[in-house]
């Protein structure tokens, strides 16, 4: 379902004297349906970074990033919007929505997006919402002025509304207490049930050992220098 190979990345800085800061050399990773593999690594070794190359973010110089037979890389941008509404989903760390609209509405949109009707979507979020703890008197709200761990469940809410075929999660049990925890470990278990595949970032060793039927140490990707 998520097939990468080759690929390998490097920033520009241009601000200070065009500086080339490799990144990446020569990833491969292959993840099969229903399969949680889990990144690690220490801080700035990549994970996010790869992360955000596979959801179309970012840009790499070389390699190819497949979803289900759809190339990421060089991609149209329209097609990576298409590929984002019905094949691949984000968890990210923050939740970044539209101010004052209603959180039933943010959950709502990944299905209103591929012409679900309103009423079915709605219920849908109230019914994740409902699950995930988010108080009904907050739903007419906007999520911008709720709490850390009240905005991450929204987040969390939004990326598992739709039954996506490959699914990225980022520290998506980062800010939550051990109950709200296992409810997301349960929903993550749910879709690998379904056939969905999935890339976490878990620094909560616990939740990773539970979700993640391998590992991979991002590290080993790290350029080499001479």
């Amino acid at each position: 379902m998520i097939h990468i190979t080759n690929l390998s990345k490097h920033f520009i800085l241009h601000n200070q004297g065009s500086t080339v800061i490799p990144v990446m050399n020569k990833a491969n990773l292959f993840v099969a349906p229903g399969e949680c593999v889990g990144l690690t690594g220490a801080s700035g070794a990549g994970k996010s970074t790869l992360m955000r190359m596979i959801y179309g973010n970012y840009l790499c110089q070389e390699g190819s990033i497949r979803i289900d037979g759809t190339e990421i890389v060089g991609a149209n941008p329209r097609d990576i919007i298409e590929l984002r509404r019905h094949k691949l989903g984000y968890v990210s760390q923050f939740l970044r929505v539209v101010p004052r609209v209603p959180t039933t509405s943010v959950v709502a949109d990944p299905l209103l997006s591929i012409g679900v009707a309103p009423d079915v979507a709605n219920e849908k979020a109230k019914e994740l919402l409902t699950l995930l703890n988010i108080s009904e008197r907050l739903w007419s709200l906007s999520p911008t002025t709720f709490s850390g761990g009240e905005q991450q469940r929204v987040n969390i809410a939004r990326g598992f509304i739709h039954d996506y075929p490959a699914l990225l999660l980022d520290e998506p049990t980062a800010s939550l207490d051990a109950k709200n925890r296992a409810i997301v470990l349960s929903l993550i278990e749910r879709a690998k049930a379904n056939g969905t595949a999935i890339i976490g970032i878990f620094h909560d060793e616990h939740a990773r050992d539970q979700v993640c039927d391998r590992t991979i140490d991002v590290t080993q990707f790290a350029p080499k220098v001479n």
